[in-house]
């Protein structure tokens, strides 16, 4: 999507028809009741619209249900001389309502010409940061076209002769690459707004590719299977409404099948198929592809996993190895897959189901600290010929314990987005693209990522998985890329998550395991520790049981007690859903200002280990809380912590890219920095005894807070309340 900027106007309800985003001289006309009347506004004169000048809903239905104002809005050459309803708008504004995304006070500018662009003027009353830091985000655009809206199964026929779409090159990757542009040319006789272009992949998708039915005598639609993400027809072309012509670009990804392009007309609830491109392919579809990297059990082993279209009948995968200038070695790897049954519900039984392939993981053991390796994924075929990847580097993780610089990534639900400005399910991440790409500016500067749940969006989509792991290919494959479990990975009622919604569009967690390592004993239970140098961190798994007497429970103490805090004196925490603290909107309606039975359950955890930093994800803005104890502050300083500080330091990191979340009214008191924006945290360890904190928007990666931790081994070992050791009077 693209993230274009507007400009905050002075009041609400007011909009420039002469923005950059629309051409000089609109006329502009109001619709009351389906009364229309004409406002003429020369470029640069500013309309007032009233709320009650427009009583029906968007075009095009939003995932979060509200009233809206809206325009339609005709350029000055095209304005229709005859009646209203022959006009085809080349603009929707709608005005008012509000979402989980955007604030009550907001103006959207909807263009139809590029029905994917949308340009929003934000009005919020968000209360005022108390750092007095600025608002920046306010003029972010958040558009959400669903794959989930398109009504694939009520697809009917209408091919036209005289439509055709076309697309080229027929095969891509011929140097081996794994992305590439396409470009699509498509006619129709009747074009209308509602046009649109759907990528399908495998290109045969009608029919006989469905599951069967329940009863012999229904009848199976004509299509079951949703595309991997669309344009509308007139993307950037608002001559197509006149000429039925246009040329459009996508981003394609290999994904182990070839493509086609489908021209529908009917909008997205009543689909009419008009024509069927020719199919294209990457010239080796089955190619190994998107390593990612992960800490294995014990700080010596990396692990890679990969995806291919090779199962192990067809080819033997491994990893080949080494230091810079050794000898190479192979390193067998293990396949998984999962189909359909694997399942828990709609849509990724159904509409949003794809074969994911073959996912392969190789460990490589016995690794030098601190060491540069390169390695690149292998299959031997059947008959003895080699299928290669690229060449891929990582440097080895340190000896735990061992000082020197450290420096480690953390954020939550970053998602993904597509770079040609297409529609996919997930469209609800505008700032996945600058999280992921302010992180590879700078990867030369990180040793370990995290990533704490709500990972790809995906939502029952399986194909959104492929789509990540390439986004994120030059991170994950260079750099372990550590994951937890978030609420749209894993939850489906009934499946054994703790919370009984549907966020995983029944996914019940299986792509998540599978596609991504964790070095968790059992990865239906997502939670883990890991060691990284002066760091131990515990993962723990908010999809499943937490509280007090749980196995999960269980396993969080034994994790804090595990460490030896004279060599790994950073003691991280982290999960998906806010067990700790947080000043979000509904946290604060609900009244807990956290998780329920969150802090109740844990704090006294925390408090007795002492572990340093709390992070969570889940409530997509950044908030930084003072080290706390039982609702309390219990240290004053807020940039540089000296000696014992007393308690932890818990921090929301969920803005690594999904639409934000609005705070509560109500600043509380333990709330020292909130950001309404994309951004990560970036930890760095110096050494034993000192420790930087940085929280830095993704836009520019820059640091917009930070703090510092300095204190020696005996302050860590020192008493705190509800953290001492037992003590006697004896000698």
């Amino acid at each position: 999507m693209k993230q274009d900027k507007g400009r905050q106007l002075p009041k609400f309800g007011e909009w420039d028809v002469s923005n950059p985003a629309t051409a000089e001289g609109f006329t502009v006309i109001f619709n009351k009741a389906r009364n229309e009347k004409k406002m003429k506004a020369a470029p640069g004169k500013i309309v007032s619209p009233k709320r009650n000048d427009e009583v029906y809903p968007d075009p095009e239905p939003h995932q979060y249900p509200r009233k809206q104002i809206e325009l339609s809005i005709y350029s000055k050459e095209n304005l229709p001389k005859h009646s209203h309803p022959k006009l085809q708008p080349v603009a929707v504004c709608a005005f008012g309502g509000g979402t989980s995304s955007s604030s009550s006070n907001s103006i959207i500018l909807k263009s139809l010409a590029s029905s994917s662009s949308y340009y929003t003027y934000n009005h919020h009353n968000h209360p005022p940061n108390n750092n007095n830091n600025n608002n920046n985000n306010n003029n972010v655009i958040i558009g959400e076209q669903p794959l989930s809206k398109i009504n694939i199964h009520k697809t009917t026929l209408a091919l036209h002769q005289s439509a055709s779409i076309q697309a080229s090159p027929l095969v891509l990757g011929f140097n081996g690459e794994d992305t590439e542009w396409v470009t699509v040319l498509l006619v129709h006789p009747h074009p209308s707004t509602h046009d649109w272009v759907g990528v399908f992949s495998p290109s045969n998708f009608n029919s006989a590719t469905c599951p069967a039915v329940d009863q012999p005598k229904d009848q199976p639609p004509l299509l079951c299977t949703s595309p991997i993400k669309y344009k509308y027809a007139n993307d950037s072309s608002p001559a197509y409404m006149y000429t039925g012509i246009n040329t459009l670009t996508f981003q394609l990804i290999n994904q182990r099948a070839d493509f086609s392009f489908a021209l529908f007309s009917g909008g997205l609830s009543t689909p009419k198929l008009i024509a069927v491109s020719n199919s294209i392919t990457f010239a080796n579809p089955k190619a190994p592809l998107y390593p990612r990297l992960a800490l294995g059990k014990s700080w010596d082993i990396m692990t890679v996993t990969w995806t291919s279209g090779y199962d192990i009948n067809e080819a033997v995968p491994f990893i080949e190895w080494g230091l810079l200038g050794h000898v190479r070695v192979k390193s067998p790897a293990g396949t998984l897959t999962y189909d359909r049954n694997s399942m828990c519900g709609a849509p990724a039984r159904s509409v949003g189901w794809r074969d994911p392939g073959f996912i392969h993981t190789s460990f490589l053991k016995d690794l030098w600290p601190n060491s540069r390796y390169f390695y690149r994924m292998g299959h031997l075929l059947s008959n003895g010929s080699y299928i290669w990847s690229k060449y891929y580097k990582f440097m080895s993780s340190p000896f735990p314990g061992q000082d020197s610089l450290q420096r480690v990534v953390i954020f939550g639900d970053m998602g993904k987005a597509e770079r040609d400005g297409s529609n996919e399910y997930s469209n609800y991440q505008p700032g996945s693209l600058n999280t992921t790409d302010q992180l590879v500016k700078d990867l030369s500067n990180i040793d370990i990522v995290f990533h704490i749940g709500d990972i790809t969006y995906a939502n029952g989509y399986v194909s959104q998985w492929d789509q990540f792991t390439a986004q994120v290919e030059p991170i994950a494959s260079t750099v372990p890329y550590m994951v937890a479990s978030g609420n749209h990975e894993r939850d489906w009622p009934d499946s054994g998550s703790f919370y009984h919604g549907t966020d995983s569009g029944g996914e019940c967690g299986v792509p998540a395991e599978t596609m991504f390592y964790v070095p968790a004993d059992n990865r239906a239970k997502f939670w883990y520790s890991t060691d990284y140098g002066m760091f131990h961190f515990c993962i723990a798994d908010t999809e499943h049981d937490w509280r007090e007497g749980s196995e999960q429970y269980k396993f969080i103490e034994k994790c804090l007690a595990s460490v030896d805090r004279r060599k790994q004196p950073w003691l991280i925490f982290a999960a998906h859903r806010v067990l700790g603290y947080s000043s979000d909107f509904w946290y604060a309606q609900e009244g807990s200002f956290a998780e329920p039975m969150g802090r109740e359950s844990l704090q006294k955890l925390w408090q007795k280990y002492k572990v340093d930093i709390a992070f969570y994800g889940h409530v997509h803005n950044y908030e930084r809380v003072c080290p706390i104890y039982q609702n309390k502050c219990v240290n004053t300083e807020k940039h540089e912590y000296s000696g014992t500080v007393n308690g932890t330091i818990h921090v929301v990191v969920g803005g690594g890219g999904s639409h934000l979340s609005n705070y509560s009214q109500v600043i509380p008191n333990w709330s020292l920095y909130r950001d309404y924006d994309y951004g990560f945290v970036k930890l760095t360890a110096f050494d034993h005894s000192s420790l930087l904190f940085e929280y830095k928007k993704s836009r520019d990666g820059k640091v917009y807070d930070s703090f510092s931790i300095s204190r020696d081994y005996r302050d860590v070992l020192a008493c705190v309340h509800d953290g001492c050791e037992p003590t006697t009077s004896a000698w």
